[in-house]
C-alpha cells in the first residue's frame, strides 16, 4: 500500500521517520512473557529457492548466492516493501532445517545491524506490523544457537518496532495496513515482558476498525478479495493470540470475523481460489482454508451479493460476477474497471478468467490490468468504463478509477432448469449513451451457461448521446467487443467456419463456445498476470465482436461443457464436500 504523494502523504513519511529514529531510545523489550504458536504459512518451494540465493519478490529475480539480502539494490518499491515485511521468514520456516534457518538469521541480524536505529523504507506501520509478527511467530527458529549478544539486539529491536506501532498505527492507511499495524502491536502486547500496557489500547483499536472498514456484507472499501483474506486472516491470528493469553476477544472483533467468513466462501471458487478481481489475485495456497478453519464459523448458504459480487453455483462449476460499481475515493486507487465481468471455473480447472493485476510488472501492465478489455466482460471501441486519473504529480503516482459505472441494478433468482443473474450498468452512458445489460443463466448441472449481452439506450437523453456518436462515425455503428480471457492452461482452437471455439482443460474437459452467428468470432493472444512470476504467461481469449447500430443491440453467446471425463467424474464424488463448502 502506498502513501500519497500529497502534502499530508509527504507530511506522514516524515513523521514515521522521525519516530523511527526516536524508537532507538525505547528498546525495553527483555524476553517473552508468551508467544503465539507459529501460524504464518509459507512455501517450502519459496524457501529452498532463498536458500540457494535466488530471490524472487515483486516480480523481480535477483541471483545472489553469496551475499545477505540487504546488499541487493531495490529495483522498486514493491522488492523493498516485500523484504522489509519479513514474509520471506515464513518460507525459510517452512523449509526448517540448519540451512534455512543459517539464512534466516543471517538476514534477520543484517536488518538489524542496518536498519534497526530506525532508518530504512522499512520504517511504516504496515511493514513494521508485518515484521513484528514474523519476529515473534518464529523466535524460536530464529534464536536456536544465538548468544546472549544477539538476543539482546533481537529483544531490543523488536521493544524499539513496538513502540514505534504504538505511536504510528494510527497513521497507517485505512484497510489492510492499518489492521497489520494493530495486530503485529497486540501481537507484541501480548508476547514481551515490558510492553503488557500497549496491548489493551491496541485490541480497543482493532475493534473499532472492525465496525469502521468491515461492513454489513464482510466487505472491504476496496472489494478485493485477496485484500479480505488478508485482513480476515490476520483477525484470527490476533483472536487466537487473544485466547492463549487468556483474554477474550472483543464483541466486534468476533462479530467482524463471522460476517467475513461466509463472503470468503462466496468468493471461493470450486478449486479452492479466490476471484481475481480488484487487484487481487487467488491468494496464497492453503491461507483460505486454514483461516476459515481456524475461524470456527460453519458454512452457511449465503443470501445476495458477496462484498458486490454475485455468485452462481452448480456442482462442480462456480461462476462469480463483479454486480457493483468500482471502489471509489481512496479505495479506487487499485480498482478495476470491472463491473459485470466474471470468472469461470470448473472443478480443479480456472476456464474463463480475468488478466489480472500487473502491479508486480510495472507501471504499464498495471494500467492494462485494470482497463475493462483486460475482463472477461463487453467493452465499447476499446474504452473502459471508469477512467484512470492521477492523484499525484510523480510519474509513478498511483491512478484513482473515476467515471466509473455508478447505477448497477442486479437480480439473482432460480429457474425451472437453472440460476440466473441479470445485472446492468451505464459506465458507458457519458460517451455513448449505451447501458450494458448481461444476463447468465446457469444450468443447475453446471454443465452449460447461456449468456445475453444488451447495449441499450434507454432515455431521451441517451438516445441523443448515441446519435451524436454515431455521426462521429458516419453512422458506421459503435464498435464493442465481448472478450473472454482463458487461463493459461486452457487449450483452444477456433472451430472451422468460426461458429465455435473448443477448450480443453487439462482435466480432460472440453468446453465449447458458441454464438449466435451474428456476429465476428476470433481467437487472440492474452496474458495471465499473477504475482510471484518473472513475466506474465501468454494465454488467449475469446474475442465476439460487432457493431452497435441502433438504440438495442442483443448478443446471444453459450459455454457448455461437450466432454468430461472418467477422472473429472471421479474428482466430483471425491471432492464433492469441499466445492459445496
Amino acid at each position: 500500500m502506498f502513501t500519497p504523494d500529497t502534502l499530508a502523504g509527504r507530511r506522514t513519511r516524515l513523521m514515521n521517520r522521525l519516530y523511527a529514529r526516536f524508537s532507538r531510545r525505547h528498546r525495553t523489550a527483555r524476553g517473552f512473557v508468551s508467544q503465539p504458536e507459529p501460524r504464518t504459512i509459507g512455501s517450502f518451494a519459496r524457501g529452498r529457492q532463498l536458500i540457494a540465493g535466488n530471490i524472487l519478490f515483486a516480480g523481480f529475480l535477483v541471483e545472489r548466492p553469496d551475499t545477505g539480502l540487504w546488499e541487493v539494490a531495490a529495483p522498486n518499491a514493491a522488492f523493498d516493501a516485500e523484504r522489509h515485511g519479513f514474509g520471506w521468514l515464513d518460507d525459510l520456516a517452512a523449509v526448517g532445517d540448519g540451512a534455512a534457518r543459517a539464512k534466516a538469521q543471517q538476514w534477520l541480524w543484517g536488518w538489524i545491524a542496518q536498519y534497526g536505529n530506525g532508518q530504512g523504507p522499512g520504517w511504516t506501520p504496515e511493514l513494521t506490523g508485518r515484521r513484528v509478527i514474523r519476529w515473534i511467530n518464529h523466535a524460536l527458529f530464529l534464536l536456536r544457537g544465538q548468544d546472549r549478544d544477539a538476543s539482546t539486539a533481537f529483544f531490543a529491536a523488536l521493544g524499539s518496532q513496538t513502540w514505534f506501532l504504538a505511536k504510528r498505527w494510527p497513521a497507517a492507511l485505512p484497510g489492510l495496513p492499518r489492521f497489520e499495524a494493530l495486530t503485529g502491536l497486540i501481537y507484541a502486547g501480548l508476547s514481551l515482558e515490558g510492553q503488557e500496557e500497549l496491548a489493551d489500547p491496541a485490541i480497543r483499536a482493532l475493534a473499532r476498525e472492525c465496525n469502521l472498514q468491515i461492513d454489513a456484507q464482510g466487505g472491504l472499501p476496496t472489494r478485493n478479495p485477496e485484500e479480505l483474506l488478508e485482513v480476515f486472516t490476520l483477525l484470527t491470528w490476533a483472536a487466537a493470540a487473544l485466547h492463549d493469553a487468556g483474554r477474550g476477544t472483543p464483541p466486534a472483533h468476533t462479530a467482524a470475523i463471522e460476517r467475513i467468513a461466509p463472503t470468503l466462501r462466496a468468493l471461493r471458487h470450486a478449486d479452492g481460489g479466490l476471484a481475481r478481481f480488484h487487484g487481487g489475485g487467488r491468494g496464497l495456497e492453503g491461507r483460505l482454508d486454514h483461516a476459515l478453519a481456524a475461524s470456527q464459523v460453519k458454512p452457511r448458504r449465503s443470501q445476495g451479493l458477496a462484498m458486490g459480487f454475485a455468485r452462481l453455483s452448480a456442482r462442480r462449476t462456480s461462476v462469480i460476477i463483479d454486480a457493483s460499481p468500482p471502489p471509489s475515493g481512496p479505495a479506487s486507487y487499485n480498482a478495476h474497471a470491472s463491473t459485470l465481468a466474471f470468472e469461470l471455473t470448473s472443478g480443479r480447472r480456472p476456464l474463463i478468467v480475468n488478466c489480472g493485476s500487473g502491479v508486480s510488472f510495472g507501471q504499464e501492465w498495471r494500467r492494462a490490468g485494470r482497463a475493462t478489455p483486460s475482463h472477461s466482460t463487453l467493452s465499447l471501441e476499446g474504452y473502459s468504463s471508469g477512467r484512470l486519473a492521477p492523484i499525484g504529480p510523480a510519474p509513478d503516482t498511483p491512478e484513482a478509477l473515476t467515471d466509473a459505472a455508478s447505477h448497477v441494478p442486479v437480480e439473482l433468482s432460480e429457474m425451472t432448469d437453472g440460476i440466473r443473474f441479470q445485472g446492468g450498468h451505464d459506465g458507458y452512458v457519458r460517451n455513448f449513451g449505451l447501458t450494458h445489460a448481461r444476463t447468465l443463466d446457469l444450468t443447475f448441472d453446471g454443465r452449460g451457461m447461456a449468456v445475453e449481452d444488451m447495449l441499450l439506450a434507454m432515455e431521451t437523453a441517451a438516445k441523443r448521446r448515441f446519435d451524436k456518436a454515431m455521426d462521429a462515425v458516419k453512422l458506421a455503428g459503435i464498435g464493442f467487443a465481448i472478450r473472454l480471457h482463458l487461463h493459461s492452461d486452457v487449450d483452444a482452437t477456433l472451430d472451422l467456419g468460426g461458429a465455435a471455439v473448443s477448450m480443453a482443460l487439462k482435466s480432460g474437459e472440453i468446453w465449447v463456445f458458441r454464438h449466435d452467428g451474428v456476429f465476428d468470432l476470433a481467437l487472440e493472444p492474452s496474458v495471465y498476470l499473477e504475482k510471484g512470476r518473472l513475466k506474465p504467461r501468454p494465454s488467449q481469449q475469446i474475442v465476439l465482436s460487432g457493431r452497435a447500430m441502433d438504440y438495442a443491440t442483443r448478443i446471444r453467446w453459450s459455454l457448455s461443457k461437450a466432454h468430461e471425463t472418467a477422472d473429472a467424474v471421479r474428482d466430483l464424488n471425491r471432492d464433492e464436500s469441499f466445492f459445496e463448502d
